[in-house]
């Protein structure tokens, strides 16, 4: 039995934030329904694909869910979520506000009505001067002090290659509904949480970059000096590069005990981690052009005898074939009728030893006759539904 098995969670969030987040919940166990409109999540057109509307974007972020595919701008397609949203525990939206309203989904009306509901707001902003506007990955990248950190360390303000604002607040959004489920838990009532994408991750850039900042007057500029030195990156080597990590004073003594530079171990810029930072640039350049020297894999070797932390670095291609990964079984095949075998990085956690299984991403409208049968409509009132188009299932 999945940790959150029994749980039933009403997604009507597109793209990545929202569906990331639901996708966690589905591993964990909930039953996951996505509410996606006639045209479906813009995700499913995104990447490559064997089959119109399953394309990469989609499938990775939402497996193991249903899909229940209406046309909220009718009243008849707003009603039959009214009745689903009835046998729901959680609903998340990543709508603006501006638009609740309008399709019945107010969340003081909706809390009134179905008071045990834990109703998850997915907003770019909280309420204040930037309510409403819109949030994506790259204008939150930039309004967080991302796009900052990148010039700080490389000289150009640039994104991250990875959509981590996106990806970090759907992770605080599934946290966020768990605490509140528990809540609910304690007081048999459910919550109104609001989950901003900008407080979120400037939370998250200010964790190790407030620095001097927390404290008043400020001790110093923002921005922690180890992970902004243009140095710290993958160490080159005479054959590639290697990820390695001198940390502590044995470290490094040991480093630069091994390179012939013992007396760099007790150079007043590097003999403790409060001087190492204070001059952190200065001492990755060093070892940088010490590992040149040699192979990767002499520096693996070297790092493993001595105890300090390295690995080599993998390229994504790579990935799939990591003996690690391999030996956990940590990426899972589904077979599908109509695409064959697809494969997927399995859910990172087990639970008492196991990892929980994972099931194909929807196709669009999947379940929306079943669903909509279990919420109490009748057989007239879905086949009416689908004849107005209020409602979409796949052509049997």
């Amino acid at each position: 039995m999945k940790p959150l098995q029994g749980l039933r969670i009403l997604d009507l969030s597109s793209v990545i934030f929202g569906p990331l987040a639901s996708q966690i919940l589905a591993d964990y166990g909930a039953e996951v329904i996505k509410i996606e409109p006639p045209e479906g999540d813009s995700t499913r057109h995104t990447g490559p694909s064997k089959e119109a509307g399953m394309a990469a974007m989609f499938l990775g972020s939402n497996r193991s869910k249903k899909s229940v595919a209406l046309d909220l701008k009718q009243a008849d397609a707003q009603a039959a979520l009214g009745a689903l949203i009835a046998t729901a525990d959680v609903l998340m939206h990543s709508m603006r506000p501006q638009k609740l309203a309008a399709l019945g989904l107010a969340p003081d009306a909706l809390r009134q009505r179905f008071p045990r509901l834990v109703y998850a707001s997915l907003v770019g902003f909280l309420p204040g001067p930037y309510a409403g506007k819109p949030a994506y990955d790259d204008v939150i990248q930039g309004m967080s002090g991302l796009a900052d950190l990148m010039e700080r360390q490389g000289g150009e303000m640039r994104y991250l290659p990875t959509i981590a604002a996106d990806k970090t607040c759907a992770h605080v959004a599934a946290h966020a509904i768990l605490a509140a489920l528990w809540q609910r838990e304690r007081t048999g009532e459910g919550a109104f949480v609001e989950i901003p994408m900008f407080e979120s991750m400037v939370g998250f850039n200010l964790v190790e970059h407030y620095y001097g900042q927390h404290f008043e007057p400020p001790l110093s500029a923002p921005g922690y000096p180890r992970v902004l030195a243009p140095w710290r990156r993958p160490y080159r080597t005479a054959d590639g590069a290697v990820a390695m990590m001198p940390y502590t004073n044995q470290h490094w003594l040991r480093f630069f005990t091994e390179v012939g530079a013992p007396e760099l171990a007790r150079d007043a810029r590097f003999v403790d981690i409060a001087s190492r930072t204070r001059h952190i640039a200065e001492l990755l350049e060093l070892a940088s052009g010490f590992t040149e020297r040699h192979t990767t894999a002499h520096w693996i070797a070297v790092c493993e005898r001595l105890e300090i932390p390295a690995a080599p670095v993998t390229r994504l291609q790579d990935l799939p074939q990591d003996p690690h990964l391999v030996d956990t079984a940590f990426f899972e095949t589904v077979t599908d009728p109509a695409l064959g075998d697809v494969r997927f990085p399995g859910v990172p956690v087990r639970f008492d030893g196991q990892r929980p299984a994972i099931t194909m991403p929807p196709r669009l409208g999947e379940h929306t006759q079943e669903l909509l049968a279990q919420a109490g409509l009748s057989d007239a009132q879905i086949e009416a539904l689908l004849g107005t188009r209020a409602a979409i299932a796949p052509a049997s």
